[in-house]
């Protein structure tokens, strides 16, 4: 295997049948040795924490497929905490698109003077940042991305559409485990020309509270799957 790309918390490599292999890895992003999803840094290590992102990734690509939304997810082998994917071609040099259910994080930070933290948002609110450390990921609009030809209009509704959509999914699913889902990262990129969600869905990469209080994404993996 070849190492094309050292991320946060995954290493990618290529494989001979020109598939992808994820390697995942037991860093977390946040600051200061606190776990949040919305920092563009890694700030902690979580032991194992790779392997349960693996397995919750599994469990919700399995989900997604049974509800007819195409990934990249091809294959996993838990014990060597790896995952197989379809090639997908990444926007720019890299997009995250946040979908946001509550009002909290990083959008307080920017957005406090309007809103209250907590605040639910009717419908889902989804943003892309460009995955850039020294910018500090900077938030980009769908028009921008079409003007810095990152992605055409129709790939950008596509894009939007699948994200709240899987969203929902998720969000649905949690609830009948007592979690509600206040936000969640995704990746996207395209494969033959069509939009698919690539990446993984982990509990590293999502914020949900039980009663009010936060989970810990080691806590969350446990609830997923072990219901």
């Amino acid at each position: 295997m070849k190492k094309i790309y050292e991320g946060k918390t995954k290493d990618v490599f290529s494989l001979d049948n020109g598939n992808v292999l994820l390697k995942f890895k037991d860093d977390c992003t946040g600051k200061d040795g606190v776990f949040d999803p919305g920092e563009n840094t890694v700030g902690l290590k979580i032991d194992g924490i790779g392997k349960e992102n693996l397995k919750t990734s599994i469990y919700y690509f399995e989900l997604l497929k049974k509800a007819g939304i195409k990934t990249h997810y091809v294959s996993a082998n838990i014990d060597d905490a790896t995952m197989e994917v379809l090639p997908g071609k990444v926007f720019g040099h890299g997009l995250e698109v946040i979908c946001r259910l509550v009002a909290t994080g990083s959008f307080i930070r920017r957005y406090g003077e309007y809103i209250a933290d907590g605040t639910v948002l009717e419908g889902g609110y989804v943003e892309c940042t460009f995955k850039n450390d020294e910018k500090g990921d900077p938030l980009v609009t769908g028009e921008g991305l079409v003007a810095l030809g990152v992605m055409t209009a129709e790939m950008f509704e596509s894009l939007k559409a699948q994200t709240l959509a899987i969203t929902k999914i998720v969000a649905d699913d949690l609830k009948t485990i007592g979690l509600d889902l206040w936000d969640i990262k995704f990746e996207f990129g395209y494969n033959n020309g069509e939009v698919i969600l690539i990446d993984e869905i982990a509990s590293g990469n999502m914020r949900v509270y039980k009663d009010g209080v936060i989970v810990s994404p080691v806590e969350l993996t446990k609830l997923i799957l072990n219901r």
